[in-house]
């Protein structure tokens, strides 16, 4: 006789619940070309995402524990939904690391002209900036080369104890950490933006200062070109400074993640 498969109910429960916490996050998930990508790889990585934590599961029963409840399926779908709310939240924190840089480089992409030119977007499939994709791909491969993509694994492992499936509830102190933090995600975005802008102010003045000498001279035709030429070395000169900011915007992020997964919220 063929060997029974036998799954206890409070598996699948337990199954479904990480996935839906896994699914909300992957969305946000700071990898180029996924959010365009096909359905199916996403659901593969989000069932290979959550049978990885598949020692750190909880046991997740009904609360009155009697499965032929008429209850049941609204219980089951509250839990889901309260699962992929986590999910999101977390994935928005981790989104908020990349998008300083894409938001950095937006503010100075206008002014240096580059806004002229336009790529599709890996991530939404529509037209954007060239500097904001490059920015883009860029903090994607920093967000894996520093081994984020561990540390954010290893916390939903935690949370799974910490936060147990059923137990989130979105509080209005965490909601405020969060519009502290984006806070200052725009703050790094400025610093990182300002300088380069204010160089080429100093473009604009000295070219107008030049055609003001001179009418002859016709120095609107040079105004774009050397304003992108010089963008294009600052920003050149100042990739090496991007580890040491993505580290610090990183930081910031990952302690707004470990007051998701703390007790409590």
């Amino acid at each position: 006789m063929p060997a029974e498969l036998l799954i206890p109910v409070s598996s699948l429960f337990s199954f479904l619940a990480v996935v839906a916490r896994m699914a909300g996050a992957v969305f946000f998930l700071p990898i180029p070309a996924f959010r365009g990508a096909a359905p199916a790889p996403k659901i593969i990585l989000v069932l290979a995402l959550a049978l990885v934590l598949l020692p750190c599961w909880p046991v997740v029963r009904p609360p009155d524990g009697r499965l032929e409840s008429s209850g049941l399926l609204a219980w089951l779908a509250a839990l889901l939904a309260a699962e992929a709310a986590f999910g999101l939240c977390a994935g928005v924190t981790v989104a908020l690391i990349n998008e300083t840089f894409v938001m950095g480089v937006q503010i100075l992409s206008m002014q240096a002209g580059y806004s002229y030119a336009s790529l599709i977007d890996p991530q939404t499939q529509a037209d954007s900036g060239v500097l904001p994709v490059l920015a883009q791909l860029l903090a994607s491969l920093l967000f894996l080369a520093a081994g984020l993509d561990r540390q954010v694994l290893a916390a939903f492992a935690l949370s799974l104890k910490t936060v147990p499936p059923g137990s989130f509830l979105l509080s209005a102190q965490w909601s405020a950490k969060l519009i502290a933090a984006s806070g200052g995600m725009l703050e790094l975005a400025m610093r990182l933006a300002l300088p380069i802008v204010a160089l080429l102010f100093l473009v604009d003045l000295a070219l107008a200062l030049l055609g003001r000498i001179d009418n002859q001279m016709q120095l609107l035709t040079l105004a774009f070109p050397a304003k992108m030429l010089v963008s294009m070395f600052v920003l050149a000169a100042s990739i090496p400074l991007f580890p040491a900011l993505y580290k610090l915007a990183a930081g910031r992020a990952l302690e707004l993640f470990a007051g998701l997964v703390a007790p409590g919220g």
